[in-house]
């Protein structure tokens, strides 16, 4: 993105247009600069203000088209605008920017409590008789969740208890923000030399490669440095035969968040946790959990922390019995120390080398990163009918950026699919889906533009990027919640894509993982970024074998940073100065955290749960969907097709395009003719009996 300049008239700039004649409705990017946004924020802002004084000071009697419907057609500017900004603050940040986001969000906030706490917009709504006007099922939908948006949003409570329900609103935006832009520098403030051979011991070609051009990209000063991004410091973790760097690695990736000075978050998570256990208490909640918890297919927390307690004793039997095989290892080659946290990832791939006689080094040349794109299109395609056409010449936000028109088995346009997948400076960690622009009808034929986030670690210029088992993983992970929101064929926007419950929004995501691991998906795209050739066949049945390898490892990892969140906010232990060091310690001893095993988020870069509300006292959502997924999968493997057309046909129709158009639980029951169990996943994750 380009940097404004003083005289730019950001007030006429591209955001002020009606509508933009880039290819596809594309944002114009190349056009957009920092200095545009608060202007066209300002302008949105007015518009949608008055827009919903017109709707709740309306003289017509109430009904579903001029209240709730209006509403749905209200805001679209408002959309826009923060559609590309906050797509922009993720994936491609910079100071003006990060200034920008400081300042909005709160107002953002504010503006929101605003219109769900307006006692004449509430009457209105609560007014709309669906009987009298014989709505439709869709339209019912819409009218129940806003009903349910407007009640845990304060509508029904007194005045005072509603001016501190804006005020909390406004307060956790600032705070989330912070939470973001402090995590974001801890993970661009840090970089592990690697000067000379005795550093780079262990280290494969690959790895070698992609921290040299890690070090390109941080001034040149070292030949190769090693980053706080997953895709360069878990291999490293992996590979490194320098136990000394392994642990100054892992304690920096351990500790963000929480090193002292502007970017410590301990004092953030305080306050959010003690205003999210207020904000409940004033809606007349136990806890941040139960309210939470109340609108999701889970119901309570109680269920939830059933199912983690369900999973995490066998897990943690088999972490146990892992760690003694990793002690072992370690003694067998004449070491004379414990495992510890730093050593887990190193020794797991030594005992896996010995175990399944497979090298991480060995199979990455099969799955270079344009293959896997390609393997996921392809099974988009053999599934849904869906075709994928790069477009070359469209506007992009980044140069890394890669975009595709996706069309319909009959040619018709379903949308624009993005690709962002190289680690930099200017993104945060991890990977994620978003949209610019959602689906929907309301406003007329609005067709979805939907961006998947990634940050591997790119190779040298003009070689190919290759990706481990678990990036390729993390691609169909991700392309999964893309195609959620491609296919979304619902008229409402409030219903469109990923809006479901908590715990369904995963479901897609991770049943597209399922693919991935099929020898039919693997023997035709696992090829060689050399020569072209297929993995050999007893690769592919060694890495399938391996599957659940260091389960117990990877479920405790996970698992133990569910029940810390579910803990944390079943609590209100921030309301009297919360140490979240002190707690998070606390809560891992209550159930036994194995000294040699660390939480895959520890609470001061727990970003899932501390930037924004979405998966706090959610994080065990990812397990519930892995119910389902797991047991949905299960569905085509019964019809002897993994691209079984019929069984494909019900899984788009009740879930990947259907948005929140049903409660969750019916809409999976709609797919699969009855709710899950739990043995489809414990056998998935090797942890049956």
């Amino acid at each position: 993105m380009t940097t404004a300049s003083p005289t730019t008239d950001a007030a006429t700039g591209p955001f002020a247009e009606r509508t933009w004649t880039t290819p596809f409705g594309l944002p114009p990017f190349e056009r957009i600069t920092p200095a545009h946004y608060l202007p066209a924020f300002e302008a949105a802002l007015d518009a949608h203000n008055a827009e919903i004084a017109a709707i709740a000071g309306a003289s017509e009697a109430p009904t579903f088209d001029n209240t709730v419907g209006a509403l749905e057609r209200a805001g679209l500017d408002l959309d826009r605008v923060a559609g590309v900004f906050f797509n922009l603050s993720g994936s491609h940040t910079n100071p003006e920017l990060q200034a920008v986001e400081r300042a909005i969000t709160p107002r953002l906030a504010r503006h929101g409590s605003a219109i769900y706490l307006n006692p004449e917009l509430w009457a209105r709504i609560s007014a709309v008789d669906a009987e009298a006007e014989a709505l439709g099922p869709e339209e019912r939908r819409v009218l129940d969740r806003y009903r349910m948006r407007f009640r845990r949003s304060g509508a029904d409570l007194a005045p005072d208890a509603k001016a501190r329900m804006a005020e909390i609103a406004g307060r956790m935006a600032e705070l989330g923000t912070r939470f973001s832009q402090n995590l974001l520098a801890d993970e661009g403030a840090f970089a592990l030399p690697l000067d000379g051979p005795d550093d780079l011991a262990g280290l494969p070609d690959f790895l070698r490669d992609a921290a040299a051009s890690a070090a390109r990209e941080r001034g040149g000063q070292h030949g190769h440095v090693i980053t706080l991004s997953r895709s360069l410091i878990e291999p490293f973790l992996v590979f490194s035969t320098r136990r000394d760097l392994r642990e100054r690695a892992y304690e920096a990736w351990s500790k963000r968040g929480e090193n002292g000075g502007d970017t410590d978050n301990r004092g953030l998570i305080a306050e959010i946790v003690a205003l999210r256990a207020e904000r409940a208490r004033l809606l007349g909640f136990e806890s941040f959990a139960h309210f939470k918890l109340d609108d999701t297919m889970a119901g309570h927390p109680d269920a939830a922390m059933d199912l983690l307690r369900n999973v995490w004793t066998p897990a943690h039997h088999q972490a146990a019995a892992e760690r003694d095989r990793l002690q072992g290892l370690i003694q067998a080659e004449g070491g004379n120390f414990s495992l510890a946290r730093h050593d887990w990832r190193h020794y797991a791939e030594k005992l896996r080398r010995a175990e399944h006689d497979l090298d991480e080094g060995e199979i990455k040349p099969y799955l270079p990163l344009d293959g896997m794109i390609e393997a996921a299109f392809d099974t988009a395609s053999r599934l849904f009918g869906l075709r994928f056409e790069e477009l070359t010449d469209v506007p992009r936000y980044h140069p890394d950026v890669r975009a595709w028109a996706v069309r319909d088995a009959d040619g018709s346009e379903v949308g624009v699919f993005l690709g962002d997948y190289f680690a930099r400076a200017s993104k945060r960690s991890g990977a994620w889906m978003s949209a610019f622009r959602s689906q929907e009808r309301l406003n007329g034929v609005v067709r979805p533009i939907i961006v998947n986030v990634m940050n591997f670690a790119r190779a040298p210029e003009g070689e190919a990027t290759l990706l481990s088992f678990d990036d390729a993983r993390t691609l169909f992970h991700e392309f999964g919640h893309a195609l959620h929101g491609l296919l979304s064929d619902v008229t409402y926007p409030l219903l469109a894509g990923t809006a479901v419950a908590g715990d369904f929004v995963e479901l897609p995501s991770q049943l597209y993982e399922h693919w991935l691991e099929q020898p039919e998906v693997l023997r035709r795209h696992a090829r060689h970024y050399r020569t072209g050739e297929p993995m050999p066949e007893d690769l592919l049945k060694r890495l399938l074998a391996a599957r659940t390898f260091n389960q117990g490892f990877a479920t405790v990892e996970y698992t133990s940073s569910a029940i810390v969140d579910m803990t944390l906010h079943l609590s209100s232990a921030g309301e009297d100065g919360l140490d979240v060091l002190a707690f998070e310690a606390e809560a891992l001893k209550r159930i036994a955290m194995p000294a040699e095993i660390s939480m895959r988020h520890r609470a001061p870069h727990f970003a899932h749960i501390f930037s924004g509300d979405g998966y706090a006292a959610g994080y065990y959502s990812y397990l519930w969907s892995e119910v389902l997924d797991a047991d949905a999968f299960d569905a085509f493997r019964e019809a002897g097709d993994i691209f079984h057309p019929e069984t494909a046909a019900r899984l788009r129709k009740f879930v990947y395009g259907a948005g929140n158009l049903q409660d969750p639980g019916e809409a999976y029951t709609a797919f699969r003719g009855r709710l899950p169990s739990i043995d489809p996943l414990l056998r998935k994750r090797g942890l049956a009996a």
